[in-house]
C-alpha cells in the first residue's frame, strides 16, 4: 500500500485562491487520493513505515515541505526541497494557464486545443522536475508527479 490516502494542503497566509486555481486544487487533489503511487526507499539502512501515507504539503521558509505520516498517524517521513528548481515552471505554467482560461472564454476549439497540449507540455516538465527533486526521498509515477506539481503550483500562487 504505498500511496497516499489523505493530502492537506497548508496555505495559511496565503491569499485566497481565484475560482480557476481553486478548481484546478479541487481536481489535482481528488485525482491523486484516487490514483497515486508514492513508496518511501530505505533511507541510511533503516526501514521504512508501510504506507499508505497522509501527506502534507507547505512552503515555509522559501522551501517546498513533505510532511509524511502512516495511516495512523506515525510520523513516517519529512523533507525540504528548494524551491529554486521549480520557479521558472511554475511561472511558465502559470502563464499558459492564464492563456487557455482566456482562450476558453472567447477562441476557437482548435486554438484551445493547441493551448491545451502546450499547457499539458509545461506540465509534464514540472512533474519530471519533481520526480528528479524527490530522487532518493519518495518515488511517485509521472500521473502522482503531475498531481503533486498541480498542488506545489497552488502553494506557489501565492508563496
Amino acid at each position: 500500500m504505498a500511496r497516499i490516502i489523505d493530502i492537506v494542503l497548508d496555505d495559511t497566509g496565503l491569499p485566497p485562491p481565484t475560482p480557476e486555481i481553486e478548481q484546478e486544487r479541487k481536481v489535482a487533489m481528488f485525482d491523486l487520493l484516487e490514483d497515486n503511487s508514492f513508496v518511501l526507499p530505505p533511507r541510511d539502512g533503516r526501514p521504512v513505515p508501510e504506507g499508505p501515507y497522509r501527506l502534507g504539503l507547505a512552503i515555509r521558509d522559501r522551501r517546498l515541505v513533505f510532511d509524511i505520516a502512516t495511516q495512523d498517524a506515525q510520523p513516517a517521513g519529512e523533507f525540504h526541497l528548494s524551491l529554486g528548481p521549480f520557479r521558472q515552471v511554475v511561472k511558465d505554467y502559470f502563464q499558459i494557464c492564464e492563456s487557455y482560461f482566456e482562450a476558453v472564454k472567447n477562441m476557437p476549439p482548435s486554438q484551445i486545443e493547441t493551448i491545451d497540449m502546450a499547457r499539458r507540455g509545461i506540465h509534464n516538465e514540472g512533474a519530471r522536475v519533481l520526480q528528479e527533486r524527490l530522487e532518493g526521498k519518495a518515488d511517485v509515477d509521472l500521473d502522482t508527479a503531475r498531481r503533486l506539481f498541480t498542488l506545489i503550483c497552488v502553494l506557489h500562487f501565492g508563496g
